[in-house]
């Protein structure tokens, strides 16, 4: 069998793991606190609930860029790269939000790195199609 992508894949799986991981620990706060729909008043719900919300907005245009990239032929060590910089930055940004509410140095490297991942894969995709 032939996969026409060979590395982001890999990433792919991390990142649906992670937002699995995420998913399940709003379900387990959710029992905790008996709170059906949003957060019924309580702190530590809400922030595990914007954990598990960030990771599915920034996620899925973050890997479709890395597919983007590797279709257009980015190099094997450029997907890897992007792939664990997103990755890592996924969870710098659950620890760091996920032990404070308030500004923390891990929440603000991790979107640092996941908007610089997302910036770089952007300008090479657009480079290597149209020569920008």
């Amino acid at each position: 069998m032939s996969y026409p992508l060979l590395v982001s894949p890999l990433y792919i799986a991390l990142c649906g793991l992670l937002i699995l991981v995420l998913a399940a620990m709003v379900v387990r706060y959710r029992l905790k606190h008996r709170v059906g729909v949003g957060a019924g008043g309580h702190p530590e719900l809400e922030r595990v609930i914007r954990v598990h919300g960030n990771a599915t907005e920034y996620v899925p245009i973050s890997l479709l860029l890395l597919v983007a990239l590797e279709v257009t032929g980015g190099a094997d060590w450029l997907i890897h790269l992007f792939g664990c910089s997103l990755f890592v930055a996924r969870l710098l940004h659950v620890w760091g939000l996920g032990s404070s509410a308030g500004p923390s140095k891990p929440r603000q490297l991790g979107i640092l790195i996941n908007w610089l991942m997302m910036l770089g894969c952007s300008v090479l995709i657009l480079w290597r199609l149209v020569g920008l």
